[in-house]
């Protein structure tokens, strides 16, 4: 016997799923109509403005109040310029600039540009507070490592996107920033009392909250003092107890997706994770990003079975389905977010560089790319300074596997430009550089986490904050090698 209609429809209520390619299969459109809350947008599902409208409409034609989602923070993670790389710095640029203002700003341009295509969830801001240096997951994702400054661009972030009627999801509750694992791949701990929490990480989410913020997102990390064993996405002693009670907050809470290793593999499945995550005090369940009808149908028939069996009660679903409808609702009604000036986001890219050391001078230099992975969270994004370069010559790196003679060869008498991201958590990235610097001219541009890390010997120490199109056209500006 097939779940009960009623109780099929409440459990898609709570669920955000996705789907593959540009065009919504049926499948997708037809869940809309039987109740699925919404669809998460990814970059496998954008080409170009006009066919996200074309998207967009054609999702509401299946159900006028859905939730369309998006992973959009600008700099180093975007869905939207996954092509090209953002238009905009992204928070670390930001926070390095500290002008609440301006960051206010640019979320209002990122808000006005997600409405007008019809998207009206933004899973960002980051408002994780990034204090390890190692952080393989958050990095400059981050408004910075100090709470307080982080904290007032947080705010600022979900004032700037929900101007435009864009509701903004703040993320990863309790705080990613002190992990040295990615809980994409396993479940990081941060094992420090509560009292830490409040004093580190948790004042963004004060700020947020304070702020109106719709919705937030929990982490997928262990807190032993709070969550035990499991994530806290599992824990009513976050979700609730804290969120919730003792900072007041009164929106939607939305998990990580549940197909990350950190969830999946606590729980048994996504199956399970979306039942515990429910029981905790999560309301709406981004399922991930690789999704079909059968994964959909599998949730929602673990979600029916722990209705039956009295792992989850009635009530709790019903609110969680309540709070992910109210989110819908308060979409519905617009924003009023002004005109973006032309070049916000450059400008912005422009004022977060800073220069260490003397880049006067640098006549048609080498410059390097330093070969880097990119996490789960930011895809495969272009980025670096070659397209902003004219008339200048650039070769591609591996650190630990480039020899260095080779590139003293191709640059002759030219100065070396060394440009990376994360150079510092690089194995062999160092030794490259110092190298280099023995005998050339070196200027080293990093664009990822700068951490504590300086190059010995070299010529000046550039940091843009971020790796998206915007700094790449700042660091050619201000190493004077842009057209």
């Amino acid at each position: 016997m097939g779940l009960d209609p009623g109780l099929r429809r409440l459990a898609l209520g709570t669920l955000l799923a996705a789907y593959p390619g540009p065009v919504p299969p049926d499948w997708a459109v037809d869940l809309l109509a039987d109740g699925l809350a919404g669809h998460t947008l990814f970059g496998t599902n954008i080409h170009d403005p006009a066919q996200v409208a074309a998207t967009t409409a054609a999702l509401r034609a299946g159900r006028p109040d859905v939730l369309i989602a998006i992973d959009e923070e600008g700099g180093d993670v975007t869905r939207l310029a996954h092509a090209t790389g953002s238009p905009y710095p992204g928070n670390a640029a930001l926070g390095a600039v500290d002008d609440v203002t301006l960051t206010r700003q640019v979320y209002a341009a990122i808000g006005a540009e997600l409405a007008a295509l019809g998207i009206n969830l933004d899973l960002a801001p980051t408002v994780d507070v990034n204090t390890a240096d190692e952080n393989p997951v958050i990095g400059t994702r981050s408004f910075g490592a100090d709470p307080a400054r982080v904290a007032a661009h947080s705010a600022a972030a979900v004032s700037g996107l929900q101007s435009a009627g864009v509701a903004a999801c703040a993320k990863h509750f309790p705080g990613h920033g002190a992990t040295v694992a990615d809980s994409h791949y396993e479940l990081p701990t941060v094992d420090v009392p509560p009292a830490v929490l409040r004093e580190r990480d948790l004042p963004p989410f004060a700020a947020v909250v304070d702020a109106g913020v719709r919705a937030v997102m929990t982490a997928h990390i262990r807190v032993p003092a709070l969550t035990g064993d499991g994530p806290a996405t599992f824990s009513r002693a976050v979700l609730v107890d804290l969120l919730r009670r003792e900072y007041g907050f009164t929106g939607a809470v939305i998990t990580d997706a549940l197909e990350m290793k950190g969830a999946a593999l606590a729980a048994g499945g996504v199956g399970p994770a979306a039942v515990r995550a429910l029981a905790a005090g999560a309301d709406l369940l981004c399922i991930g990003a690789k999704v079909d009808a059968d994964l959909v149908a599998h949730v929602v028939e673990e979600i029916g079975a722990a209705l039956a069996d009295g792992r989850l009660d009635r009530a709790r679903v019903e609110e969680a389905a309540g709070r992910a409808a109210e989110l819908a609702a308060w979409t519905a009604a617009g924003g009023t977010a002004a005109g973006t000036p032309d070049g916000l986001g450059y400008a912005a890219a422009l004022r977060a560089v800073r220069v260490e050391g003397d880049v006067a001078g640098l006549t048609a230099p080498l410059v390097v790319q330093v070969h880097a992975t990119s996490t789960i969270a930011e895809g495969r994004v272009p980025w670096g300074l070659g397209p902003h370069l004219v008339g200048v010559e650039e070769v591609r790196a591996v650190a630990g596997e480039t020899d260095p003679e080779e590139l003293r060869r191709l640059a002759g008498e030219r100065p070396i430009v060394l440009v990376g991201r994360h150079l510092h958590r690089l194995p062999g990235a160092r030794e490259l550089v110092d190298a280099l610097a023995a005998t050339h001219p070196v200027t080293v541009v990093e664009m990822g986490w700068p951490g504590g890390w300086r190059p010995t010997g070299a010529r000046a120490f550039v940091t843009t904050y971020g790796a998206s199109h915007a700094n790449g056209r700042a660091a050619a500006q201000v190493l004077g090698l842009a057209g």
